[in-house]
């Protein structure tokens, strides 16, 4: 939850649905999320956490919003996803307060990583601490070529709070997640996409076109089966196989109940598209 040597930062974009810290823009199905910050590079205040958290919330219950695409913006001095959390406001906060912060950060990451809408994190730059945390709630992450992802917390004596030191393990191993957390230092964007934290690299001009683009292709897919998928990875990697595997014969059951599934079927036997309604 740490930001990057205290620097300020960047921030900028249209917006369509809001405006302040969270700037939320919705075309053709997919809400662009960009984080807006300009004067702490994205830093991650209580403030920007509470505006994060009712944005997503707001577009969980949108049914013209079918995917997610998240990014800081590229007017800035230094590129920046989001730098982590704001270091001038937690140096104030008791324990009690830190933990009330870091159940912020966790309930709002949450909301993001279950729902049945995909994500897609368009890493944009530095992606530290708090930024890092968000990334990885994500149910996908691309990343621009110089962009740097890391869990610096240590090297200010505290500890992921939003979900790191979890999300870290089971994306990476816990070896090498360890490695990062205890020696707080950053990986590169090639680098992370080696071990498995991010899914692509592409230049800085094409990162969110091609997020965005993902981004419309997901959000075509069959709603149901979709949900039941995120449903299925997330709830599963809690339990042990043999109940994953009946859990996911219980949403293939579900799912097979669907109307849609009997439109997906149709569909291809006609060699057609099909057409979802998400029932």
């Amino acid at each position: 939850m740490t930001d990057h040597e205290h620097e300020g930062g960047c921030c900028g974009g249209s917006c369509a649905r809001s405006e302040g810290l969270v700037l939320v823009e919705v075309k053709e199905g997919v809400a662009l999320v960009t984080l807006n910050r300009p004067d702490k590079l994205n830093a991650l205040s209580a403030e920007m956490l509470g505006d994060l958290f009712v944005a997503l919330a707001d577009i969980d219950g949108d049914d013209e919003v079918a995917a997610i695409v998240i990014t800081g913006s590229t007017n800035c001095k230094r590129p920046s996803f989001a730098a982590g959390a704001d270091i001038a406001e937690m140096v104030e906060f008791s324990g009690l307060e830190m933990r009330e912060h870091a159940r912020l950060g966790q309930r709002t990451f949450a909301i993001l990583e279950s729902m049945s809408k995909p994500s897609i994190a368009a890493v944009n730059g530095f992606a530290f601490g708090g930024g890092c945390e968000l990334a990885m709630a994500c149910h996908v992450r691309f990343a621009a070529e110089g962009a740097l992802l890391g869990q610096p917390e240590i090297n200010l004596g505290i500890i992921p709070g939003f979900g790191g030191s979890q999300r870290l393990p089971r994306l990476v191993g816990q070896g090498r997640a360890l490695e990062m957390l205890l020696s707080g230092d950053p990986v590169s964007a090639t680098e992370a996409h080696r071990i498995g934290l991010v899914n692509k690299v592409f230049p800085t001009a094409e990162l969110l076109p091609a997020a965005m683009e993902f981004a419309k292709k997901l959000a075509g897919k069959a709603p149901v089966a979709r949900h039941a998928i995120v449903d299925a990875v997330l709830r599963g990697a809690e339990i042990g196989a043999d109940k994953a595997q009946a859990l996911e014969a219980d949403l293939f059951g579900l799912v097979g109940s669907s109307d849609d599934v009997k439109e997906g079927m149709k569909a291809y036997l006609e060699k057609r598209a099909a057409h979802w309604t998400g029932r």
